[in-house]
C-alpha cells in the first residue's frame, strides 16, 4: 500500500513537471514561428544563420515538447523503456543548452562584429541595388531604420549622401532638404538586445531548472519501477 502511494506521488508529480515543460517548449515554438513570420532581421544576417533567434527557437521549442511529452507519457503509462529514453534525451538536451549559453558568452564579442559585417555587406547591397532588385533586403533595412530610428550602420554618413527615405526623422517625410536620424543602426541593435538579455536569460534559466526537476524524479520513479518490476506493460 504504502510503495502504491510512493508510486502514484511520483508518477503524478512527473506528469505534472513534464506537462509545464511541455508548455514551456509550446510557447517557445509558437513565439519562434512568430518571429520567423514577422522578423526583419533574416535576410540581413547571413554568417550566424543557423543560430538565428528565431530559427534556435523553433528548433529547441520542437525539441522540447516531443522530449517532454515523452516523459509525460512514460510517467502516465509507468513504462520503463520510455522513461529512460526520457531521461537520456534530457540529459543530452540540457547539455546541448548549456554548451550554447557558454558559446554566446565566450563568444559575445566574436558575434557582435558577425553581425556588424553582416549589416555593412547588407548596406552594400542595398546601395549597389537596382530599383527594383533585392526588394526584401531594402523592406528589411528600411524597416530596421524606422523601427529603431537610427540612419545606416555607424551613422548617416554610411550612405555616402545617397540617404533613404526611411532615415527620415519625420514621418511623412515632408522637409527639405531630408532632416535624418544621426545614429547608426548597429549600436541601436546592439543596445536593443542587451536591453532584452535579462528576461531572455531568465527564460532560458527557468525553463533549465525545470528541466533538471524533471531528471531528478525520473530516476527515482525509473528505480520504484525496477524494484516492483513493473514498468513494461
Amino acid at each position: 500500500m504504502i510503495n502504491r502511494s510512493c508510486l502514484r506521488c511520483l508518477k503524478n508529480t512527473m506528469c505534472f513537471l513534464n506537462f509545464l515543460c511541455w508548455l514551456c517548449g509550446a510557447f517557445v515554438l509558437a513565439f519562434g514561428i512568430f518571429m520567423m513570420m514577422n522578423s526583419r532581421f533574416s535576410s540581413l544576417i547571413l554568417s550566424f544563420w543557423p543560430i538565428f533567434p528565431a530559427n534556435t527557437l523553433v528548433v529547441t521549442g520542437t525539441i522540447v515538447t516531443c522530449v517532454c511529452y515523452l516523459g509525460f507519457l512514460g510517467a502516465l503509462k509507468e513504462n520503463r523503456c520510455l522513461l529512460i529514453s526520457f531521461f537520456i534525451l534530457l540529459f543530452i538536451l540540457m547539455l546541448v543548452e548549456l554548451a550554447m549559453a557558454c558559446v554566446f558568452l565566450v563568444y559575445n564579442r566574436e558575434i557582435d562584429t558577425f553581425f556588424e559585417k553582416d549589416l555593412l555587406h547588407s548596406l552594400e547591397a542595398y546601395k549597389q541595388s537596382t530599383e527594383t532588385g533585392n526588394q526584401t533586403l531594402k523592406d528589411d533595412f528600411d524597416a530596421i531604420q524606422s523601427i529603431f530610428k537610427c540612419c545606416g550602420v555607424h551613422g548617416v554618413s554610411d550612405w555616402e549622401g545617397n540617404v533613404p527615405i526611411s532615415c527620415c526623422t519625420s514621418d511623412p517625410c515632408s522637409s527639405s532638404p531630408q532632416e535624418n536620424w544621426q545614429e547608426g543602426c548597429h549600436l541601436k541593435l546592439r543596445n536593443w538586445f542587451a536591453r532584452n538579455f535579462l528576461s531572455t536569460g531568465a527564460g532560458v534559466v527557468s525553463m533549465f531548472i525545470l528541466q533538471f526537476f524533471c531528471l531528478c524524479f525520473t530516476v527515482p520513479l525509473f528505480c520504484h519501477l525496477s524494484r516492483t518490476g513493473l514498468g513494461y506493460k
